[in-house]
């Protein structure tokens, strides 16, 4: 059972030494979920003498006003060595033997954290102290409770005390060890009357009576003891600590524990009381209840810091590794990034996230229905296709038939394919933008460096431009070497027209009747069709070529050549992460610490039984 106090007061020490002081933050906190004794009393009450009587040692600052002005928690550990003596967590491999430089110390570090100003601050001092006179037990020393504030305080130190106070006494691993001298009437105790508040039904609290020999003649405090008055779940324990005449004398604590159980012993009217009163009975019955406490917590503990590790673990997963501090880590940093957002893109290329099906959607659809909206009837109207016959024939009127009116006609309507080429390719350089801004936002460490952000975004945008542009140049170069060759067979398989076009004496506007140019018209559009549904299948090609294979394979390429030129400094102001972001991951790595090492020293005890 030992071993479970021992596992606490690790725990504890590790709390204070990663900033888990139980405070109210954004982080999680272990602090409120181990279970301790908190000694609340007002500032009269008695409540440093009752922990010295525990202790056997003088080792408290003693004065006038608050003197308690850090919470302090008192580890004490027996040991078999016939000697005695003190650590403090500030002061690690330190041991003090005089227990006067133990009260300066604490002083002193109480001065460090607050200064001289008077203040208090929640922050917790940790003193361990060795002694083969003490039973195993953990105490936190609370400031004591006032009424008024002294010179040089200021007037919100009353309430601000309290409220420490009760930030430690409200939870519900907290036991509290409520101080109140007996001569003062009970029903004014600061600490009873805060401790009913956080604790109505008593259940967590234990009484102490304090100055029971300095009580009026003719009064005592049995039916406090005996349960009858101000009843407790627990019952209330009284204690008879040296005056201060006794310390003025420097009566030593062994003489002043012989004398409080002769005065439990010898006294009539708490004789039949004397086997549970007194400091020593009080420190055996805290250390039970202590141990007892935190062997039902420790399931329940078990549970919450392994689900607060995966909590942990999870959030500083979001929020990305912390940078590197050398140049070449800081490249290799911004690689790996860019290679992430690089691998997400294809992914959503190839079908593995959603977006690429987009891309087909525009040759699938798009594409071919800009393609049947082209108005080759007007082209080929026949008063065009007169027009374009004629003139094409110039002074010189064909002889067999209008070549150089086809060549007019054909060129004519193949142009207008240039406008539903150039948009297929801008509707795939959309698509593969909106894929970038998509995979930008789905890079977790992308979010984590605003500039780096944007320099890739920018450096994926340029990239894509050029091969818009290249892509463009190539898919209009099909259509032009449409209009440049003419595929000679389709015209070989057409029947030939054995009339020459009419009666060479009439004027050249009558040569054509009106069923030879329909023909021809006829002609012209068939074979505009076949180029359409050639062109139909061939610039889908060319723009996945150009432009949706280029980007899989060299998107990032010419920013990364660049960034290997990069200096240290160059570099950094890529990685200009939010100072909060950094704080945060800081903040949770140290909390994540603590919760590994609480979850090692629960497994060790655990194992160990």
């Amino acid at each position: 059972m030992e071993n479970l106090i021992s596992l606490v007061n690790k725990i504890q020490r590790a709390c204070t030494a990663l900033g888990d002081y139980g405070e109210e933050s954004a982080l999680p906190t272990l602090w409120d979920s181990l279970p301790a004794i908190a000694v609340v009393g007002g500032q009269s009450s008695g409540k440093s003498s009752v922990l010295e009587s525990i202790v056997g040692k003088d080792f408290l600052p003693r004065g006038s006003g608050i003197v308690t002005r850090r919470p302090l928690v008192l580890q004490l550990h027996k040991v078999d060595e016939n000697r005695e003596w003190a650590e403090f967590m500030h002061i690690p491999r330190k041991k003090f033997t005089d227990f006067a430089a133990v009260r300066k110390e604490i002083a002193d570090e109480t001065d460090r954290e607050t200064g001289r100003s008077k203040q208090i601050s929640s922050v917790p001092i940790h003193l361990s102290i060795y002694s083969p006179n003490v039973v195993n037990l953990t105490l936190v020393d609370l400031p004591g409770l006032t009424k008024v504030a002294v010179e040089g305080q200021p007037d919100s130190i009353v309430q601000d005390i309290e409220n420490m106070v009760r930030s430690f006494i409200e939870k519900p691993n907290c036991i509290i060890l409520a101080i109140s001298p007996a001569n003062q009437d009970l029903a004014t105790s600061d600490a009873i009357k805060i401790s009913r508040e956080v604790d109505p039904k008593g259940e967590r609290t234990f009484g102490v009576l304090t100055k029971i020999d300095l009580m009026d003649k003719g009064t005592d405090a049995v039916d406090i003891l005996d349960g009858r008055a101000y009843k407790l779940q627990f019952p209330w324990v009284g204690v008879v600590n040296r005056s201060q005449a006794d310390i003025n004398k420097n009566v030593d604590m062994i003489a002043a524990r012989r004398r409080e159980r002769e005065f439990w012993s010898n006294s009539p009217e708490y004789k039949h009381l004397a086997h549970r009163m007194g400091s020593e009975f009080l420190a055996k019955m805290l250390s039970k209840h202590l141990e007892s406490v935190i062997k039902s917590r420790i399931p329940g503990l078990q549970s919450l810091i392994n689900k607060t590790i995966i909590e942990l673990e999870t959030e500083l997963n979001r929020l990305g590794k912390p940078i590197a501090t050398d140049a070449g880590g800081k490249l290799y940093m911004i690689v790996e990034i860019c290679r992430g957002f690089d691998q997400i893109f294809k992914e959503h290329l190839d079908g593995i996230r959603p977006g690429g099906d987009k891309v087909y959607n525009v040759f699938d659809n798009q594409l071919p229905a800009a393609l049947k909206r082209l108005q080759f009837d007007k082209q080929l109207s026949m008063e065009n296709v007169r027009k374009l016959i004629t003139e094409a024939d110039g002074y010189q009127p064909h002889l067999i038939a209008p070549e150089q009116g086809y060549r007019r006609l054909i060129e004519s309507c193949l142009t207008s394919i240039r406008g539903p080429a150039e948009a297929a390719v801008d509707a795939v350089h959309a698509i593969l933008k909106d894929l970038v801004r998509k995979s930008i936002n789905e890079t977790m460490e992308l979010r984590q460096y605003p500039t780096l952000r944007v320099e890739v975004n920018n450096a994926a945008c340029e990239a894509l431009e050029r091969m818009r542009e290249e892509s463009k140049k190539a898919t209009l170069q099909l259509v032009d070497m449409e209009c440049g060759y003419l595929t000679v067979e389709f015209f070989r398989k057409l029947p030939q027209d054995v009339e020459k076009g009419g009666n060479p004496t009439t004027s050249i506007f009558d040569r054509y009747n009106d069923s030879y140019l329909r023909r021809i018209g006829s002609t012209v559009l068939s074979y505009v069709n076949m180029v359409c549904a050639m062109l139909r299948n061939s610039i889908p090609k060319s723009v996945v070529y150009c432009q949706v294979r280029e980007a899989k394979r060299t998107l990032l390429d010419h920013f990364l050549t660049e960034l290997g030129a990069k200096e240290a400094k160059q570099l950094g102001s890529l990685l200009d992460e939010d100072p909060a972001i950094m704080q945060r991951r800081q903040n949770l790595g140290k909390r994540l610490e603590l919760y590994r090492n609480a979850q090692a020293e629960i497994d060790a005890v655990a194992w160990s039984k």
